[in-house]
């Protein structure tokens, strides 16, 4: 019973690693269009639906709908979007809301 309890542990923790590394790695994504200046626009209107998309994926319930409804937002609007909307949302869902 014992070692069952420490493989979910240890599942847990790994999916929760691989959450915030592919937040960066989206993050990254999402701040590219800063890179290109002139398909910047382009960047961003293909990259905010599949930004929502992702983040509805990674992050069930409320959390995920709300955090897709944000990314997809603040991907359209322009200016704002050096702000790393996964990687906050992974800080909500594992610091904040301390789930598991």
């Amino acid at each position: 019973m014992a070692e069952e309890v420490q493989v979910i542990t240890k599942q847990k923790d790994s999916s929760k690693k691989s959450k915030l590394i592919l937040g960066i790695l989206f993050d990254l994504i999402g701040m590219i269009s800063y890179i290109v200046p002139l398909f910047s626009e382009v960047i961003d209107v293909v990259w905010a639906p599949i930004s929502g998309l992702l983040l509805v994926t990674m992050y069930k319930g409320t959390t995920g709908k709300v955090a897709g409804v944000i990314g997809f937002i603040e991907e359209l609007l322009p200016g704002v979007d050096f702000i790393p909307t996964f990687t906050i949302t992974w800080i909500y869902q594992y610091v904040i809301k301390r789930e598991e």
